[in-house]
């Protein structure tokens, strides 16, 4: 399955789908009538043994959930605009047809997913002001103006996640920043900052940054220093960031929806929001050169992949 919209006609530029059909694999195109998804359906009820992706972590998402619904092993071919599972699969964003190879002689290997409800994940769930920008007309056209136009409520303090959420250090209401994803992201060194070392931990990652009781002049200062906090292993302050993983996350609230991104698509969420992970849910074959992956020193006592 191949969109070929993303990361501005990837696909096309790297020919990436003459480059599939050379190796002996069909290729299926998105189109405003047939959605990843129901291609990637479609593909499975005609014999497919093995599933391929080429698109942004959306599309990605959607064909990683009939994957694993169809247990079929899924190859990930990096053709978006910030491809986050991809680079953490270790794959070559520079090159995105070397993931292709796995299509020839690639490793098996089991992976966890994000579930929301009925809905998979396959990098992290988000509330505040990054939703919100997907919610803006035009964002995919001009990402900093959507951007900029929701950010000044956040800045001001004026603006805040309608919702609770418990912690292992207690309550924290109406936070500025809630990010719950497919197993932790690093932060404790700038290099890997936002990466995920592993994603075989059976847990969803959650980083709660707290409303401040007097709005900060620069939330995302005030982000970054709290960041320094947590690398310093500190206690969440009284207006700090929560960082911690479980196998479950709930957001409660007395509102009706809650506007989110779930790997980088803008939906609307019913609360109570409850996030779960399924362990070892999605096959995915992976090249044997993956150059992204971090080196040993930097994963610190574990390995990257299990």
């Amino acid at each position: 399955m191949t969109n070929p919209h993303s990361g501005g006609g990837k696909a096309a530029r790297y020919s990436l789908m003459q480059r599939a059909e050379d190796m002996g694999a069909r290729v299926w195109m998105t189109s405003a009538e047939r959605d990843a998804a129901s291609l990637a359906r479609s593909a499975c009820r005609e014999g497919a043994q093995v599933l391929g992706v080429a698109g942004g972590d959306g599309t990605v998402s959607a064909v990683a959930a009939v994957a694993a619904d169809e247990d079929r092993p899924l190859v990930v071919v990096p053709a978006g605009t910030r491809n986050h599972f991809a680079r953490d699969l270790g794959l070559d964003l520079r090159d995105p047809g070397r993931a292709l190879d796995a299509l020839i002689d690639g490793e098996p290997t089991q992976v966890d997913l994000g579930v929301l409800g009925s809905r998979v994940f396959v990098n992290n769930v988000s509330f505040g002001m990054y939703a919100d920008a997907l919610l803006e007309p035009g964002y995919r056209d001009d990402k900093p103006r959507a951007f900029a136009t929701v950010a000044p409520g956040y800045l001001k303090g004026e603006q805040w996640v309608e919702a609770r959420m418990d912690t292992p250090w207690g309550t924290v209401e109406y936070p500025q920043v809630v990010l719950i994803s497919n197993n932790p992201y690093h932060l404790a060194t700038p290099r890997w900052l936002g990466r995920r070392f592993s994603l075989t931990t059976g847990e969803l990652g959650a980083i709660v940054l707290k409303r401040p009781a007097q709005a900060p002049p620069d939330l995302l200062r005030h982000l970054r220093a709290e960041l320094r906090q947590h690398k310093r292993g500190a206690s969440p302050s009284d207006d700090g960031l929560v960082v911690w993983s479980a196998p479950g996350i709930t957001l409660h609230g007395d509102v009706r929806h809650l506007d989110a991104g779930v790997d980088g698509e803008a939906v609307r969420l019913p609360l109570p929001v409850v996030c779960g992970i399924r362990p070892g849910a999605l096959r995915v074959l992976l090249p044997k050169d993956r150059p992204g992956i971090p080196p040993e020193h930097a994963v610190r006592g574990g390995a990257v992949y299990q």
